[in-house]
């Protein structure tokens, strides 16, 4: 059974470049364009991980974040960030709102799957 990532992305070219990624490692993807999709995506069909943008319309990351924490199936999910953002500040509101990492923008796409793997195996 593949380990489902939900990735959550305005921009079509970074959602196609996970996509690709996670899909080339052996993982299921969903994709979601904004964080309002993201919610309605993830209580939808039940997710390993969540990847998150922070800068999105209808619903930023944090909030996406807060809120799936909220419900219970994803209390212990992962969810990583996956930002242009990299400020002290943000990444320690990432963490209030409960995200469990933080990656940068560019990304790599070994290092994705290395974090991934790692987060879920």
């Amino acid at each position: 059974m593949a380990k489902i990532v939900l990735t959550v992305d305005d921009s079509a070219s970074i959602r196609q470049m996970v996509s690709f990624t996670l899909k080339s490692a052996g993982y299921e993807v969903v994709e979601a364009v904004d964080g309002m999709d993201g919610l309605d995506k993830a209580k939808a069909k039940a997710c390993n991980l969540v990847l998150t943008d922070q800068n999105m319309p209808r619903m930023d990351g944090l909030s996406l974040i807060k809120s799936l924490r909220a419900m219970p199936q994803y209390r212990s999910v992962p969810i990583l960030m996956l930002t242009t953002e990299s400020s002290d500040t943000m990444k320690s509101q990432g963490r209030a709102a409960g995200a469990t990492g933080w990656l940068v923008k560019p990304f790599d796409p070994q290092k994705l799957i290395e974090v991934v793997k790692k987060v879920i195996g």
